[in-house]
């Protein structure tokens, strides 16, 4: 079995602090892919940056304190990608794809629109650079598996309050038809749905930390596994792991029944 694991990490300097590096050796995975880092190369321990065992790729972003994304892996790699090669999201550093064998492994950081009119607009220029990225990336015939922090919840199923969310950011409609077409047209399919169809409660990745959000489950499912439908559909078992907090989002770990 191939174990993947996509956690957004809300600063990979406090999640270690909270255990997630050693929690995260101990699931023995084949891929980590993790999110928002908040941190440069010269901030990070070799604890973080060279753990026992594993080869890890990361993207900063140039502002500090900021986004970055990264994998982990304890297999070689055959290629390496940073950015998907457009300045403006390049210089947050939200993607970085790793090559072995057939399959591509992406773990990417999507902008969220929550904090202002001007990083919705921002958003928005995202999803119109990224679709045609993630077609070209199909075309070319691999298997895939995309892994982040998409911040769009794509059905009224994928939060608590889908109702009083309506025109907020993360919950748009736009930003939902751009889901929706990533998986109906464009030959990408939604591993969690597949394998979990209805489940509400239990789907949800990130609380947020106002009020008493995770006490009362009043969250979102936000951060997704998104497969070439192949190697989706090889997918066996999905859980959102929440017995530890490494940060305000819980990480979504999949088994696939695929060799390398």
């Amino acid at each position: 079995m191939l174990r993947i694991i996509s956690a957004n990490l809300n600063g990979i300097r406090s999640a270690a602090k909270k255990g997630f590096m050693e929690w995260m050796q101990d699931q023995r995975a084949d891929f980590i892919c993790v999110q928002e880092l908040k941190a440069q190369e010269a901030d990070l321990e070799s604890t973080i940056l060279s753990p026992d065992g594993l080869n890890t790729y990361f993207h900063y972003a140039e502002k500090k304190g900021y986004s970055g994304a990264g994998i982990f892996t304890p297999h070689p790699i055959d290629d390496l990608q940073i950015g998907f090669g457009n300045p403006e999201f390049d210089a947050e550093g939200r993607y970085v794809e790793i090559s072995i064998g057939s399959l591509s492994v992406v773990s990417v950081y999507m902008p969220s629109g929550s904090s202002s009119p001007e990083r919705q607009e921002a958003k928005f220029r995202f999803l119109d650079a990224f679709l045609p990225h993630l077609i070209k990336l199909r075309n070319k015939g691999r298997q895939i598996v995309l892994c982040g922090d998409v911040n769009i919840a794509h059905q009224e199923i994928d939060l608590k309050n889908w109702k009083g969310n309506l025109k907020n950011s993360g919950f748009l409609p736009e930003e939902r038809a751009w889901l929706t077409r990533l998986f109906t047209e464009e030959g990408y399919m939604d591993v969690y749905r597949h394998l979990e169809p209805h489940a509400s409660d239990t789907c949800y990745t990130w609380w947020s930390q106002r009020g008493q959000a995770y006490t009362n489950n009043v969250g979102w499912r936000i951060d997704y596994q998104i497969a070439t439908p192949e190697f989706g559909k090889s997918a066996k078992k999905a859980s959102v792991y929440k017995k530890q907090r490494f940060s305000d989002h819980a990480p979504l770990m999949i088994e696939y029944d695929w060799a390398l």
